[in-house]
């Protein structure tokens, strides 16, 4: 006979003992079953192709992988463990024993599960012949896996039947025969076993009293023994750096304390739970927690670093006159402090379960479309890089933007900050402010003077000229004004008066001071034009009935006398003075004036 047709054989006796059974089950030949004592159902069962009526509903709802194993969890939960040995096979355990020792094989069976699988209840099959397809034989469903010391050990659900023609499931026996030895390695351990029952057996959120009280004293333990260790690092610490002659480690070690403190107080608590025997589900959020606190604390740590160093590189750079690179140093130490908050959050997600891996690809996918949204930010932040880089303005400086004038108060990464005369703030996108025409009143090393006089038409020319030299002598005497370029010209003839342009930088930078020696220099040109014998033209048309008194002839005499003596003697000094006439009336003036305040002071 061929292959072929031995296997043709076997399939049509395989269908045959199939119909049979069909048939059988159909007439009812099969007398009923009398229900068997709970505990003593055969080993895990197929369930018929087709049933008779349809059995009674199970009192304690295990008619389904899932139903069975939360009905056993929430017996466990309520600490009613009689209830919890139904959803148990007991076939291992001998008939006379099951009473006794099947609440306490549930009870057991719950604080190994507590320590080392949480069962996700959601992932179990609703359906009463459970999971198809899973590489288990038929009636036979996977709950999770215990990682042991030795070996891993499966916790399977069985469908058996009930004794009454009905199918349950249970715990199965093979899971059942390793619950003492897995009790002996993941139990609540000697602890639990000297404490009154109540701290054992009264729960909340999974966690028994007793673990709750302990959780307690062991923040508390951790606290204060983080207090005295990190007390005893930082004598030793500071025993160290005292050797240096620097006291920059001085300050960082300073910086550096309270984030070690929280470290080390992590520690200490993480040390301690795990000595507790916590649940899993307890476990790991105390886990996310710790991780959570210890990544926040080495950001804590990372972010005085940084300031510490933007601080000392800021210091250093102003030691060195490079002014012009202390702008990049907030901008860095912002960057830096967004970047690692951004990875330091990632990161504490991680702990927490979420999937920061599709957190960074939708971010990723999504930068376009947040590029495109934030073009004016963008704008913005290279602005700000293009005002640090060029340094047209810094942090202190008076300036003139646009038509309004303020100081510098902060170059930040999308604006600047200036506080106006008027005490506002004005707050300018970088993006416009790095357009505008900015004239930077602080780095002027001078500051210049210029003004117009408009002497009488009545003043005659050697009168003007009087005016001429003692104006430029006055410049050149006093010790604020520069004398290369001072100048004082009769400029032009105006409606109603002869004007004198006088041009003059004044040696300062403070404007305070500028303003004090421009009133000083004022008050000196009104005393030589009085002195000359001539006088301020009046601006204005106005008729006046009144008879002029005129200028003063005897002065005028005097002015035109001293006139004709510097052209007798070749002394006329114009259109300019000598360098030996200059250096003759060099810094020949009082100043402060006599008899002011600040003269007497000096």
């Amino acid at each position: 006979m061929s292959t072929r047709s031995i296997l043709r054989a076997r399939r049509c006796g395989r269908a045959a003992a199939l119909g049979v059974v069909v048939a059988l089950a159909l007439a009812g030949a099969a007398p009923a079953q009398e229900p068997a004592p709970e505990g003593e159902e055969s080993a895990a069962a197929p369930e018929p192709a087709r049933r008779g009526p349809e059995p009674p509903a199970d009192d304690f709802d295990r008619g389904t992988p899932r139903s069975s194993v939360l009905g056993y969890l929430e017996a466990c939960r309520e600490g009613d463990y009689e209830r919890a040995a139904r959803h148990l096979h007991l076939g291992p355990v001998p008939a006379a024993e099951r009473d006794t020792r099947g609440p306490e094989l549930a009870r057991e069976l719950k604080q190994v599960l507590d320590q080392t699988l949480w069962v996700d209840v959601d992932a179990l099959s609703d359906d009463p012949r459970g999971k198809r397809e899973d590489g288990l034989p038929g009636g036979r469903d996977l709950v999770g896996r215990i990682e042991t010391s030795e070996r891993p050990v499966d916790v399977f659900v069985d469908r058996v039947p009930r004794g009454d023609g009905a199918f349950i499931w249970k715990i199965s026996p093979v899971t059942i025969a390793k619950v003492p030895d897995l009790y002996a390695e993941f139990g609540t351990g000697v602890i639990a076993e000297y404490l009154p029952a109540p701290l054992v057996e009264v729960r909340l959120l999974e966690l028994a009293l007793w673990q709750w009280l302990a959780l307690l004293v062991i923040l508390l333990l951790a606290y204060f023994g983080a207090l005295i260790l990190a007390g005893a690092l930082a004598r030793v610490a500071r025993a160290l750096v005292r050797r240096s002659s620097s006291d920059l480690d001085d300050r960082l070690l300073e910086l550096c304390l309270p984030a070690v403190r929280l470290l080390l107080t992590v520690a200490v608590f993480a040390a301690g739970t795990s000595a507790i025997g916590l649940p899993v589900p307890a476990r790991r959020f105390l886990g996310g927690v710790e991780a959570s606190l210890t990544i926040f604390a080495f950001t804590w740590l990372l972010f005085r670093v940084i300031d510490f160093a933007a601080t000392v590189m800021d210091e250093n750079m102003r030691l060195r006159g490079q002014y012009s690179a202390t702008g990049f140093v907030p901008l860095g130490r912002r960057a830096l402090k967004i970047a690692l908050g951004v990875l330091a959050t990632l990161a504490a997600l991680d702990t927490f379960g979420f999937d920061v891996t599709a957190l960074i690809a939708g971010l990723g996918v999504g930068g376009l479309a947040v590029a495109l949204a934030a073009q004016k930010t963008l704008e913005n932040v290279f602005g700000g890089v293009t005002v640090l880089t060029d340094q047209p303005v810094r942090v202190g400086d008076f300036c003139r933007f646009g038509d309004r004038v303020g100081t510098v108060e902060d170059i930040g990464i999308r604006s600047t900050r200036i506080r106006t005369l008027g005490r506002t703030v004005v707050t300018v996108p970088n993006a416009d402010f790095s357009t505008m025409h900015l004239e930077n009143f602080a780095k002027r090393d001078r500051i210049l003077l210029e003004t117009t006089l408009g002497l009488r038409y009545e003043t005659t020319p050697d009168q003007l000229r009087w005016v001429l030299v003692e104006l430029r002598k006055m410049l050149y005497a006093h010790p604020k004004v520069l004398h290369d370029p001072a100048r004082v010209r009769f400029a032009s003839f105006g409606d109603f008066s002869l004007n004198l342009e006088v041009w003059c930088y004044v040696r300062t930078s403070d404007w305070n001071e500028f303003l004090a020696v421009r009133e000083d220099l004022y008050l000196r040109m009104m005393d030589i034009v009085a002195e000359s014998g001539s006088g301020f033209a009046f601006p204005s048309q106005t008729a006046y009935l009144a008879k002029d008194d005129g200028v003063d002839a005897e002065r005028t005499s005097a002015a035109e006398a001293q006139v004709a003596e510097w052209r007798r003697q070749s002394e006329l000094m114009l259109p300019d003075f000598t360098a030996e006439r200059i250096a003759a009336v060099d810094d020949s003036l009082d100043y402060p004036p006599e008899g002011s305040a600040a003269a007497r002071r000096s």
